[in-house]
């Protein structure tokens, strides 16, 4: 049974909360406190697989709380549940909480969130994907000036002066950062020469996006790598999904997420071909030969698919959870439950339109996989239809660029 543990100074919502969750009692045990310090109290007694907690309380706030948590319980889900609505207290929080939910909050939303966080969690901890992962060997650490921006962004009075100084200190990343925003992706009216005008004109989360792009594209290729085995095909691919994922972000989804989802889908096959490409040419080969997408190819050979291999590894790096899993179940988001148009939703659309006009890099003469269209968008109540969708991610990809 799942253990989850509310946060909130406010009596009464958390009698609401017991009420709505009761039906659920045979598979959640859940419990209530009123005070950061109850909330740890009750971590340290036993073990807790869920924390929801409200941000404004006195003595601890829910900032400090979820900081603790994540330090010391890092397999602890947390999520935010608070009336407090500040954009940079909202961006700060992103390091912090796996989930962010306003008050008052839909008991079937809250029931949704909670199912697909635990869904995720299992889907990241099964022991086929540890056992791939472990066969693998050492998975690569977060780059280190997304480190530090991801350190410095979780501060609420970090400055566009301190994020300037960041990216600045490593020229290399500096360079590909001010080369990707001033591209046909980003479309600014006039060139940005400095990586603080990039920071003033893009914000802070685009930045991170772009710095964690500059640097895992730095890597592409540098070994490991087969010939047979495109990955500067597979760098431009992940751009044109970032644009293509963002041309998609209505209605809530937010579009910074969007364009990292899309950037950071395929990060799986780069682990694979930084640490195992003899294993993954095994899974090309598997699929050639049997008539299998390159999805199932690489599943079958390895015992966990390159989304599920992508997923943990941003996992581990703290990435926000809808980014998350929406890289380890873009090609199986029926495990997500049931759903509205989402991140999810997003990611699996785009991939399904850029696929139908340009295979993938590794996939030129693979069966393509089945993808989504019409049906899976009215499915999920997206704003728009599949002719609208594929307009909207074509017209993503800049002049040069299209397949």
């Amino acid at each position: 049974m799942k253990r989850i543990v509310f946060v909130d100074d406010e009596t009464e919502l958390l009698e609401g909360l017991r009420t709505r969750l009761y039906k659920h009692r045979s598979r959640w045990n859940m419990s209530s406190v009123t005070t950061g310090k109850a909330a740890l109290a009750e971590l340290e007694k036993s073990h807790v697989d869920m924390i929801v907690s409200d941000i404004r309380m006195p003595e601890m706030d829910g900032g400090e709380l979820l900081g603790i948590v994540r330090r010391r319980w890092p397999d602890t889900v947390r999520i935010v549940l608070s009336g407090y609505v500040d954009q940079a207290q909202t961006f700060r929080l992103t390091s912090l909480a796996h989930q962010y939910l306003a008050k008052p909050c839909d008991a079937k939303q809250l029931e949704n969130i909670i199912e697909r966080c635990f869904n995720l969690q299992g889907l990241l901890g099964k022991d086929a994907l540890r056992n791939t992962v472990g066969r693998i060997g050492k998975l690569p650490a977060m780059p280190k000036t997304s480190a530090s921006l991801q350190a410095a962004l979780a501060r609420p009075d970090v400055t566009t002066e301190e994020i300037g100084t960041i990216v600045e200190a490593d020229p290399a990343i500096a360079v590909k950062v001010l080369q990707i925003a001033n591209s046909a992706f980003f479309r600014s009216r006039k060139p940005l020469v400095r990586v603080r005008d990039a920071v003033t004109y893009l914000g802070f989360s685009t930045i991170r996006n772009l710095v964690l792009s500059a640097e895992i594209f730095s890597q592409w290729g540098r070994h490991g790598s087969l010939p047979q085995l495109d990955v500067e095909a597979l760098q431009e691919h992940s751009l044109h999904m970032a644009a293509a994922c963002a041309s998609l972000a209505v209605d809530g989804v937010s579009s910074s997420e969007a364009w990292l989802a899309g950037l950071l889908h395929d990060i799986g096959y780069w682990i694979l071909v930084q640490e195992c490409p003899e294993a993954l040419a095994d899974g090309i080969e598997k699929a050639r030969s049997e008539g299998l997408s390159l999805h199932e190819g690489v599943s079958l050979t390895l015992g966990a698919s390159h989304a599920e291999i992508g997923g943990y590894l941003l996992g581990l790096w703290g990435l926000p959870h809808s980014v998350v899993e929406a890289v380890a179940l873009h090609h199986t988001p029926d495990k997500a439950g049931s759903h509205g148009f989402d991140l999810l939703s997003a990611l699996v659309a785009s991939h399904s339109v850029l696929a139908a006009h340009a295979p993938h890099p590794f996939a030129k003469d693979l069966v393509p996989d089945p993808g989504a269209g019409a049906e899976y968008l009215a499915l999920h109540e997206a704003p728009f239809d599949w002719d609208e969708a594929c307009r909207r991610v074509l017209e993503s990809v800049p002049a040069s660029h299209q397949p």
